[in-house]
């Protein structure tokens, strides 16, 4: 297969002043094949592979010893039997999650010695980051007593692993020419294959972009194999849930997940605690909240109370939506037929809207937004997604089908005056002065173009 996120590794590899690099993101992105594709690809021999989790020995001496650069890198040198060059080798940390003080030595090998290029990845690293700045923000960052095993916050790069989108999908099941056009950003040039893409869509509304779920397909042709893949993924999930989370929050972080599918099946989809149980208030939920938040494993879309720039600035933070972080798993969540959604059963109607919705949310965020949702006051008007562009505020309008009605979309350009809207359909790509209608198995490379070029 191949990954975009591999050009970003590659960009970063190539800057004059880099820290070491953290793969962030979701259990089961994809952060172990990238760390081994981009040394096979980039570095070749010159590469050293460790897996924490695997090499206990090593993770014991780390634990106890010297998180020198020159100390730690004398420990891996002995232990795999290789030299580690600075300037001319490349050190991957896989698994870092399981070393505290591995995760911290990232901090000193970015001062004393930003010469050796270093890649870290791990399962829930979030959480470790989540947990940092709260400490940070309760103490001097530079404190010399800061406990051993915190996440080197501001001393790293962050990169986010997001699953497959869907131009990538497109390629994994051997469509290259079909994703070059729809990576192009031109929805026009997509028009004599919008049948097929259309098609394509339905398989990867079930897939989503979960690698193992796309092997699994590419090898199979089977949507019921990838269900039970999917079915693994939430199992192992759930034991993160029961290994990782403090006891007291279990129960909270399990409702929070498995609500998802039925929040985004209401009308207005906006989160509402009392659906968890009766009763339910916010500050009940909202460490549990962040918990999900941090693992990755959620994306809460807020309320712009007002659509301007910056868009951050206008967040009500009281008013979100909950979606999942892969549109393929939010359908296990929801034990949805295969079949349902690829014959266009009517009993797939109302939850089209909602797999239509995460899909873009996801094309959205691989493309670089962080989108919010605009209502009105009264409820009477709003738009799926607003993303912010150096122009200004642009409205998402969403359809699941071909019918491009879209009265809330004709409300916000009244009181907003964008500079120009999305709506995003199956229905023809048209490039119009006000509007532009793009489809949707064209819309992420599509809106990066038209808003940040």
């Amino acid at each position: 297969m191949k990954r975009n996120i591999l050009l970003k590794m590659t960009e970063w590899n190539h800057r004059k002043v880099r820290k070491p690099l953290v793969l962030m993101g979701a259990r089961q992105v994809g952060k172990t094949w990238l760390l081994n594709e981009f040394a096979r690809t980039v570095y070749g021999e010159n590469a050293v592979y460790v897996n924490l989790m695997k090499m206990k020995t090593l993770r014991n001496q780390l634990e106890s010893g010297d998180i020198t650069p020159k100390s730690v890198l004398e420990r891996i040198g002995i232990a795999l039997d290789v030299e580690i060059v600075p300037g001319k080798s490349l050190l991957l940390l896989d698994e870092i999650q399981e070393s505290s003080n591995a995760l911290t030595s990232l901090k000193f090998f970015n001062e004393d010695m930003p010469e050796l290029a270093v890649v870290a990845a791990g399962s829930l690293l979030g959480l470790a980051v989540g947990r940092s700045a709260e400490r940070r923000s309760e103490a001097n960052a530079d404190n010399p007593n800061e406990p051993r095993g915190s996440f080197p916050v501001g001393k790293v790069n962050l990169l986010e692993v997001c699953p497959m989108d869907f131009p990538e999908f497109v390629r994994a099941i051997g469509k290259s020419r079909l994703a070059d056009i729809l990576e192009g950003g031109d929805p026009s040039a997509s028009v004599p294959y919008a049948a097929e893409l259309a098609d394509i869509l339905k398989r990867y509304l079930l897939v989503g972009g979960m690698p193992e779920a796309v092997n699994t397909y590419v090898d199979t042709n089977s949507l019921h194999a990838v269900r039970d893949v999917q079915a693994e993924i939430l199992s192992a999930y759930d034991s993160d849930f029961v290994k990782h989370a403090p006891i007291a929050m279990l129960p909270k972080i399990r409702l929070l997940w498995n609500s998802i599918p039925a929040q985004l099946a209401k009308e207005n989809k906006k989160f509402v605690y009392a659906a968890l149980k009766t009763g339910a208030r916010a500050r009940e939920y909202e460490a549990a909240l962040q918990w999900l938040d941090d693992a990755g494993m959620i994306r809460r879309v807020y309320r712009a109370s007002t659509p301007r720039l910056p868009l951050k600035s206008y967040r009500d933070f009281s008013a979100f939506r909950l979606y999942a972080h892969d549109v393929g798993l939010l359908g296990a969540m929801s034990d949805l037929p295969p079949s349902v959604v690829l014959e266009g059963n009517a009993a797939f109607t109302n939850f089209k809207g909602t797999l239509a919705e995460q899909y873009v949310l996801q094309e959205l965020t691989v493309n670089g937004f962080e989108p919010c949702y605009w209502m009105n006051d009264a409820g009477s008007a709003e738009v799926e997604f607003v993303i912010q562009g150096e122009r200004g505020v642009f409205p998402v309008e969403v359809k699941a089908g071909i019918n491009t009605q879209a009265k809330s979309l004709k409300v916000y350009r009244e009181l907003f005056s964008p500079p120009f809207s999305f709506r995003t359909s199956l229905a023809a790509a048209h490039d119009g002065a006000e509007i532009k209608d793009i489809p949707l198995y064209a819309f992420g490379p599509a809106a990066r173009r038209m808003v940040c070029e």
